[in-house]
């Protein structure tokens, strides 16, 4: 059973009982509902025609920031140098439910 998911303009494909990064999203009490769901598949190769209600829960786990990405700019002959670095904010969260046309499959 998984689902692709639509978040942070990323796609992801989770299944329950999961955990995956993803960009920082506002949660409540460590609980998370994603209900851009772009494709659901009970089994392989087989996909839910009728999507309508379709959502995945999860729970946060922990919260972070990624690795360093170093950022360096250069224009040569000019004497123009610049470094910089950039770290990304994520949530790492478990996927507890995909519900689905009333059905519901779980960790």
């Amino acid at each position: 059973m998984y689902a692709v998911i639509r978040t942070g303009g990323k796609q992801y494909l989770v299944s329950p009982g999961e955990q995956l990064k993803i960009e920082t999203t506002a949660h409540q009490d460590g609980a998370v509902e994603f209900s851009d769901v772009l494709a659901v598949s009970s089994e392989e190769g087989k996909f839910e025609s009728d999507l309508t209600g379709a959502k995945v829960t999860g729970s946060v786990v922990g919260e972070g920031r990624g690795d360093k990405i170093l950022v360096f700019k250069l224009k040569r002959k000019k004497q123009y140098k610049k470094m910089q670095g950039h770290r990304q904010n994520f949530v790492e969260i478990k996927i507890n439910e995909i519900v689905v046309n009333g059905k519901s499959f779980k960790a």
